[in-house]
């Protein structure tokens, strides 16, 4: 027999006062709301490779998310070749075409096929050229093209971002004027993407040719998504290598919070570390070995599994699906994990609460008789008492572990919100379910021999 304040108690009872009043119901659950978590990536063909992982989705505060595919369809089209100056749109198309032979991105596709189309050009293979240097696009440079060795001398072609193109010209003795910046806001303004073309013959210098009007289409819903997002205290960063100019207008389109142009490599980790030095989570996605380094640094990087092998080892999650959009579902899943732990602690500490007035009554009530004013539930005995306690401790670990592995309903709201909701009915459901159910089994159990 172990004493405690004068009253004798059995170490069967202490036992049951420990299991009863320490917080079991989380602990328990807990696991297994985890476990839900992980399983919900995986059942949308998502592999995090920790636990950790999700639940700091569910923390994410920032999100940086690619303009293509992400918040465009991302097959941006050509509809239009601009010229400048004296040139046709002929030559202009010629050389588009020429520059995107190597080129097989959806965009580089659409040029060949206008220029074949629209201006009755030969499509060429890229196999024909064998005299020629192919120039691949990177994310420094931010442009492509390619050097064809001719009798007179080497005829460059250059297909890119304007201010990238634009460089190239100058630094080939060449000049861009007015009418070039005119082109490029026209198509910037109207949320499209303009790539500027150019060339240089032999000694000649460089000169500018005219623009591409790329088109991109926003995906529909995607501004209400972003609502949603904003309305959970989530800020959305969109990442591109337009220019300023077509970035502020395609962010303006799908309602994102920011929005970074022209970006490099560089400027996403400088970016991720400027948000997490303010204290935000950061959630990227990228498939390329520029953004390893990004995916590293942010707090949750999916990788694509279509990327390179420094991609996926760089992020902490992996989408079977490529699919960039899939990260504000990720986030989603992370802020239900969040909400569900956060709700059943509520409802597992208003239920110990409600449990003492259970058990304590019971224990103490004969060394200290006015304890008895706290069994207000008018329980028969106090081992009949104790003994419900434990057997309604069992039950609603039991009847919570639905709950934990479905997740609470996920609804798009401030944190404010989410408190008042658990409060409210978590918190206050947890304080009345006890008195209910510890009451229903005692008056079960009282008939059962030695609870008397």
């Amino acid at each position: 027999m172990a004493k405690y304040a004068g009253a004798e108690q059995t170490i069967i009872v202490l036992v049951s006062l420990l299991v009863a009043l320490i917080p079991t119901t989380i602990g328990a659950l807990l696991s297994a709301i985890g476990i839900a978590g992980m399983d919900r990536l995986v059942q949308r063909n998502v592999l995090a490779m920790s636990g950790r992982a999700v639940e700091a989705a569910g923390d994410v505060s920032t999100l940086l998310l690619d303009k293509t595919g992400t918040i465009t369809f991302g097959n941006r089209q050509a509809a239009e070749f601009l010229t400048v100056g004296q040139v046709t749109e002929a030559d202009l198309a010629n050389a588009a075409q020429l520059s995107s032979l190597a080129d097989e991105t959806p965009e580089g596709r659409s040029i060949v096929v206008l220029a074949k189309e629209k201006y009755d050009l030969r499509e060429r293979a890229q196999g024909e050229l064998t005299h020629a240097t192919w120039i691949e696009f990177t994310a420094q440079t931010r442009m492509s093209g390619v050097d064809l060795d001719e009798k007179d001398g080497v005829h460059s072609t250059r297909k890119g971002a304007a201010a990238a193109v634009a460089n190239w010209v100058k630094e080939n003795g060449g000049e861009t004027d007015n009418e070039l910046d005119v082109a490029v806001e026209r198509i910037s303004n109207l949320g499209g993407t303009p790539l500027v073309v150019a060339e240089k013959k032999g000694s000649a210098p460089a000169r500018v040719l005219g623009v591409i009007y790329l088109k991109d289409v926003v995906k529909p819903g995607i501004r209400e998504r972003f609502a949603e997002m904003r309305a959970m205290g989530i800020k959305t960063v969109m990442i591109t290598g337009d220019n300023p100019l077509t970035a502020a207008a395609i962010a303006e389109e799908a309602g994102v919070d920011d929005y970074l142009a022209e970006a490099t490599p560089e400027d996403k980790m400088a970016l991720i570390k400027k948000e997490q030095e303010g204290g935000r989570l950061v959630a990227m996605t990228g498939d390329g070995t520029n953004d390893a380094p990004a995916l590293a640094q942010a707090d949750v990087g999916v990788a694509m599994n279509t990327g390179t092998s420094a991609a996926k080892e760089a992020g902490n999650m992996v989408d079977l699906d490529s699919n960039p959009t899939k990260l504000i579902e990720i986030v989603e899943i992370g802020k239900q994990l969040l909400i569900t732990r956060g709700a059943l602690t509520t409802f597992s500490i208003a239920n110990d609460v409600a449990k003492y007035f259970a058990i304590i009554p019971a224990m103490f009530a004969v060394v200290y008789p006015g304890l008895g004013k706290l069994n207000i539930m008018h329980l028969h005995s106090p081992m009949s008492a104790i003994t419900s306690a434990i057997i309604f401790n069992a039950l609603i670990i039991i009847g919570l572990i639905p709950l934990a592995l479905r997740g609470v309903q996920y609804k798009p709201s401030s944190s404010q919100s989410l408190l008042r909701r658990n409060l409210g009915i978590y918190g206050v459901g947890g304080l009345i379910l006890p008195f209910v159910g510890i009451k229903a089994i005692d008056l079960i159990v009282q008939f059962i021999p030695g609870l008397h």
